[in-house]
């Protein structure tokens, strides 16, 4: 059932008019009355009526691009390359670009859900969903409902390295972060590792669980204990460093590291450097994603490469219709890219 301004005025216990003003923007509104009306706006999820709106009518070239942090490369590439197909494909009603605007959570669950109401309102054409998702069901629960809302209205909604989702989305490009995961270990296992550490993301996540999953299933496929040497933490430097001297506290005389994502393992080299290890003599080290540092890394980082730039140019296209939607999810493959962080052990 649409929900009606006079519905959001009756919630809110103030007349239509005064809804009105507040989403308009266009007259002096106490501050408590305001307040009070926008929360009755989000407990209804009232989306403004794009004809008698101007605020709509004038974004409705509008596409939002969520990413989890915007200084992390990882989401940096993708939301460039998305933002470039966006301006180059399909015209918006005027003839002119379609605006892309990135939308930087910050990892916070309350804040995506946040923007995608936001973006329901303002009518965007589409939205652009990037990266692993958190696994709480009440919140999984309430993007489905809200993908579902954007799509009947006729929002394009495009899944960019996340796992799709049940609600209604217009195409999903997940990465295989498992089975990337799975061939680095195995990687490390054919040199002839076996005390081998893992940096794992923060726990929650998708992108955290598969990619542990992977390594995990190759250690399990040795005959190793699958879940012992595991340290989890942030997807950055300072949590592969601080993992790192962790890892070699629980067990000195470990021979290699696999590191949640590249930016992790420059941490992971850090520390173990400062306790006077080389990589990969003493230690080896991998990464994940294959971000524009990793070969310039001093060695060079063994890491997976995941198509970053291709598949947020492909989210892009996908948003403005350019191209067609796939008909299924087709996990995106990860490619080990052997360097000189990885070597066997000492002593093989």
């Amino acid at each position: 059932m649409t929900v009606t301004l006079a519905d959001v005025a009756a919630r809110a216990r103030v007349s239509p008019a005064t809804v009105s003003r507040v989403l308009n923007g266009n007259y002096p509104v106490a501050a408590a009355t305001r307040e009070r009306v926008l929360r009755a706006v989000d407990e209804l999820d009232y989306v403004l009526n794009g004809p008698a709106s101007a605020l709509a009518a004038a974004t409705s070239d509008l596409v939002g691009v969520l990413v989890n942090d915007i200084a992390d490369p990882f989401f940096g590439i993708i939301a460039g390359a998305a933002q470039q197909a966006i301006g180059e494909g399909a015209p918006g009603r005027a003839g002119g670009e379609k605006l892309a605007v990135v939308c930087n959570t910050g990892g916070s669950p309350e804040r995506e859900l946040r923007y995608l109401t936001l973006l329901q309102r303002q009518r965007a054409a589409a939205v652009v969903l990037t990266g692993g998702a958190v696994e709480d069901p009440e919140h999984l629960a309430a993007v489905a409902a809200k993908l579902t809302r954007l799509t009947d209205a006729g929002t394009r909604v495009v899944l960019c390295g996340r796992p799709p989702v049940e609600g209604a989305v217009t195409a999903a490009l997940p990465f295989d972060n498992r089975g990337g995961a799975r061939r680095m270990t195995e990687h490390l296992l054919e040199l002839g590792h076996r005390r081998i550490g893992c940096v794992a993301g923060p726990a929650g996540r998708t992108t955290t669980r598969h990619r542990l999953e992977g390594h995990r299933e190759a250690m399990a496929a040795a005959g190793l204990p699958p879940g012992g040497l595991t340290v989890h933490g942030s997807y950055d430097r300072t949590s592969g460093y601080d993992a790192a001297l962790e890892l070699l506290r629980r067990e000195p005389g470990l021979t290699a590291i696999a590191a949640a994502n590249d930016t992790v393992a420059l941490g992971v080299c850090a520390a173990l450097r400062e306790r006077g290890l080389r990589v990969p003599d003493d230690v080896s080290v991998t990464g994940f994603d294959d971000l524009p540092f990793s070969v310039d890394a001093a060695p060079a980082l063994t890491t997976v490469r995941l198509p970053l730039h291709e598949a947020g140019a492909r989210a892009g296209r996908l948003a403005t219709g350019a191209e067609a939607p796939p008909r299924e999810a087709v996990p995106i493959p990860g490619v080990p890219v052997l360097r000189a962080s990885t070597a066997r052990p000492r002593g093989r």
